[in-house]
């Protein structure tokens, strides 16, 4: 029979079989992509975010800061804890208990350079537990993030006291006064939970809060020696930055940081935090411990390796690590030059920082167990630190006055007369001095008369011009010029005013102003018709603070950074013109920092032009990784809308929107969400942006443009249909969720491996 014709099966054919095979695949993967799950930052509750001013309602200095509120503690807790500290029934060999690495009479430290284990020396220096209960980290390593859980590493390892733990507790329910105690305090006797509990809660009650700094922060402006007074102004100076990471009330920020510290066998180093987890700056990073009773608890640092705090300050003053081959230390230890005297003035005022509450230190005269307990020692820094409480006084009452400080005289003086509501009044001139303001409701105001205006001038050596923590600041109309820290220095305020400024800084030969006005840690902030240029920083800097801030009329130019809002919450930022800066402005959420939080900030009716300067920051810092000619760059922070600015002339991007992952490697873990989320970019006027990137952006390869997204958080938006952008299409407000999310999968994967 005839075959029946049957269609041929071309070569065409199959391309297009394949083809819509390829197609039917492709989108496929793009619908799987697109409702795949996206990574997104863990909210952080309000209680938690950290930052701004946290001043006690009834303070009157600006230092007088709210103490974090604790758990209450079970007091027949406490007190069977007291008596669990002290007795070596809880070691194996009955020999050893807490007290013997931590005695109350050595700051609950030892006095070694390193704890005494029962085999022998241990690894690391026994820390204080003055405070602890502040504590969100224990060990110098951050492995523990409870008391309880700090508790059980000691009492099991078989370096220390090594107790089995089945053992311990038949031996402690064979003493009668502890079964009473047990079931007196706890509903289940005696338990290795209830162990540790108790052992924790009296911890706990181990707060030292009434030291001489304390009263003078309360009011009592003779609390403090002159020489504590003096030591106070160099501990909270830019030069120094002490007070960057031991920040009052518990004079510690509770975060990691690498110092350098000389390990004590270099062929064995210890590398600190990253030996627990990848954080951010882990490798060699310690946890920075509080300075409540600091001198009663030498030696010093997390292996002991100083003796005194001589010793210390020295260590800092040479730059930390940098001087024993250590590179990756922190930007924030820079070193600094200090006389004699003025380490001696350092020491007295840490000294001012000793509170032993009796009831806290007294040892127990026995314990139930009946074994030997620690016998109380000699400690001789107790006898230096009681010369540092003076008579009390309090400042008397009359009606806020003007004072006048005239050519030649001195501002300082004037404001050691002040009380609050005073208003202080410089006439013209030049004025060489270091200016520090600790009471509230202060006004100081420079007299201009035919574009004459007075000067502080730091000849090149002086930290900073003002120094402030009062609530209610207001300076305006003065001009400041060769600070090497700060123009302008105000921490931990409210409400506070800067106005109609002239900032010159100086970068000579080493010799560097590194902020021009820096308010941190603040709450409620106007910063308005200044004009500052020459800053090795950030020419205006806003950081830790929450808002109200405004920043607003300003001129910004000739500095590595023009404006940044850092870690800081519900920030405006308007009407200023940046330009010639290495970056215009900047908005970062940085981690170990007191506030996890960066969002709500604000930027429009900004010019931001022809910011091509050399970034000539310091090596290591942060702002020495933005690429010169960067308009405006947004790096972690959330929730920030960018509008109606003008942006052009920027070599290698007018807006650059990346998260911490362009520095850290993706497996870090940070203290804070890392993706940049919910930022808005719409309305602004692009020109000539990104025309020859630099810095990082070139050395990475990434083409320059007006808008710069390197992929992470995928519910941002720029609604910017003129700019040029790199990826070429960035997802836009009216955007569906599912599409947002594809583009993320997309551009997210080709960055990582572009940063990889």
């Amino acid at each position: 029979m005839p075959q029946k014709n049957r269609p041929r099966f071309t070569i065409g054919a199959a391309l297009r079989l394949i083809g819509a095979a390829l197609l039917v695949f492709l989108c496929t993967i793009t619908t799987i992509l697109a409702f795949l799950p996206v990574p997104e930052d863990v909210i952080i509750p309000l209680a938690q975010q950290g930052g701004g001013a946290r001043q006690n309602d009834s303070g009157v200095t600006g230092l007088q800061l709210v103490w974090e509120e604790l758990p209450t503690v079970n007091s027949a807790h406490a007190e069977l804890g007291k008596l669990l500290f002290y007795d070596p029934v809880l070691s194996a060999d009955n020999d050893m208990s807490c007290a013997t690495c931590h005695h109350p009479d050595l700051g609950f430290s030892d006095g070694r350079q390193v704890a005494l284990g029962s085999h022998g020396d241990l690894r690391r220096n026994s820390s204080s537990l003055w405070n602890v209960a502040y504590a969100s980290s224990l060990f110098w390593d951050g492995r523990a993030k409870s008391l309880e859980e700090q508790m059980l590493i000691p009492l099991t390892n078989p370096d220390e006291m090594g107790a089995d733990i089945e053992a311990m507790i038949t031996e402690l329910q064979a003493i009668p006064e502890y079964s009473e105690q047990f079931d007196t305090a706890f509903n289940d006797g005696i338990t290795l939970d209830n162990v540790v509990a108790a052992i924790a809660a009296f911890q706990r009650t181990l707060i030292s809060n009434n030291a001489p700094f304390d009263r003078y922060a309360a009011g009592d402006f003779n609390a403090l020696t002159p020489a504590q007074r003096r030591g106070f102004e160099i501990f909270r100076s830019a030069e120094t930055r002490c007070f960057e990471c031991h920040a009052w009330p518990t004079f510690t920020h509770d975060t990691f940081h690498v110092l350098g510290v000389p390990d004590i066998n270099p062929d064995n180093p210890d590398l600190g935090q990253i030996e627990v987890v990848n954080a951010p700056d882990a490798e060699r990073g310690f946890r920075i411990p509080g300075l409540r009773n600091v001198a009663l608890s030498a030696p010093y640092m997390h292996n002991g390796v100083f003796a005194t705090l001589e010793e210390v300050i020295d260590f800092y003053a040479d730059g930390g690590g940098k001087a024993h081959h250590i590179d990756n230390v922190d930007e924030k230890v820079r070193g600094f030059d200090v006389t004699e005297q003025e380490i001696s003035d350092l020491v007295a005022f840490l000294h001012a920082l000793t509170d032993e509450p009796t009831a806290l230190i007294t040892i127990p005269d026995s314990v139930p167990s009946g074994l030997p307990i620690i016998a109380p020692m000699e400690n001789p820094a107790r006898a230096v630190v009681e010369n540092s409480t003076v008579a009390p006084s309090q400042l008397g009452n009359r009606e806020p006055q003007t004072i006048t400080v005239k050519s030649g005289e001195s501002i300082q003086a004037a404001i050691d007369k002040a009380q609050p509501g005073d208003t202080i009044l410089v006439e013209p001139g030049t004025y060489y001095e270091s200016v520090y303001i600790d009471m509230p409701q202060i006004t100081v105001r420079g007299i201009i008369t035919d574009e004459e205006r007075p000067w502080l001038d730091g000849e090149n050596q002086r930290s900073d011009g003002f120094n402030t923590t009062g609530d209610d600041f207001l300076i305006e109309g003065f001009g400041f010029r060769g600070y090497i820290g700060n123009a302008i220095l105000t921490t931990g305020a409210e409400r506070v005013v800067f106005r109609d400024l002239i900032i010159e800084g100086t970068y000579d030969e080493g010799v560097e102003t590194i902020y021009g006005i820096y308010p941190v840690e603040c709450t409620g902030i106007l910063i308005e018709n200044t004009i500052v240029t020459g800053i090795a920083d950030a020419a205006i800097y806003v950081g830790q603070s929450r808002g109200p801030i405004i920043v607003r009329n300003n001129v910004v130019h000739g500095n590595v950074t023009g404006i940044e809002i850092e870690n800081s919450t519900y920030a405006e930022v308007y009407d200023n013109h940046a330009y010639n800066n290495t970056a215009g402005i900047l908005v970062f959420l940085l981690p170990n920092n007191p506030s996890k939080v960066g969002y709500g900030t604000r930027v429009y009716n900004n010019l931001v032009e022809d910011n091509n300067h050399p970034n000539f920051g310091a090596a290591g810092s942060v702002v020495a990784m933005v690429p010169p000619g960067t308009g405006v760059m947004l790096m972690t922070a959330d929730n920030t809308e960018i509008f109606n600015n003008t942006i052009r002339n920027n070599q290698t991007a007018g807006l650059i929107v990346t998260s911490l992952y362009i520095l850290y490697e993706r497996d870090t873990v940070f203290d804070l969400g890392p993706l940049p989320e919910n930022n808005y970019v719409y309305g602004n006027t692009w020109e000539n942006n990104g025309y020859s990137p630099a810095g990082m952006a070139a050395e990475i390869g990434i083409p320059g443009a007006d808008i710069i997204w390197t992929g992470e958080g995928w519910n941002n938006a720029f609604d910017e249909p003129t700019a040029s952008k790199m990826p070429p299409l960035l997802p836009e407000r009216g955007w569906i969720d599912p599409a947002k999310r594809l583009v993320w999968q997309l551009y997210d994967r080709l960055f990582a491996l572009l940063l990889s």
